[in-house]
């Protein structure tokens, strides 16, 4: 399926460019900003705007915060990432508690993931 969005999103997507929460600011700051291989931030795919972006490798990266556990957004997630898998790409997930904890192993699986995804 190839890259699609919804133009309307576009606003939105670059207001939560310029709100990123702490842990997104980390992850995109002291590592995807300047990896090898491009990353965009907060880029609109379908109906769905994602955290983290890598055309190349296909690949979505999402910081969650804990109000991606409440029932109702666990099935709004779900059924994302059903559609983007569907879509070809590889989703992701991240806890925010994670990068907070682990960065240097998050780093590193993000970085196996890329290399893994384009060879």
């Amino acid at each position: 399926m190839p890259y699609t969005h919804n133009k309307e999103l576009t606003p939105h997507s670059k207001k939560l460019r310029k709100t990123m929460t702490s842990q997104e600011r980390k992850l995109w700051y002291c590592f995807l900003k300047d990896y090898p291989v491009k990353f965009y931030r907060q880029r609109v795919i379908g109906n769905y705007i994602v955290d983290f972006y890598c055309s190349q490798a296909k690949l979505i990266i999402e910081a969650d915060g804990y109000f991606h556990y409440d029932e109702k957004r666990i099935y709004y997630e779900r059924e994302r990432t059903e559609y983007l898998e569907k879509s070809g790409y590889k989703v992701l997930r991240i806890t925010n508690g994670k990068i907070d904890e682990d960065f240097d192993d998050i780093c590193r699986i993000i970085d196996l993931e890329v290399k893994k995804r384009i060879g």
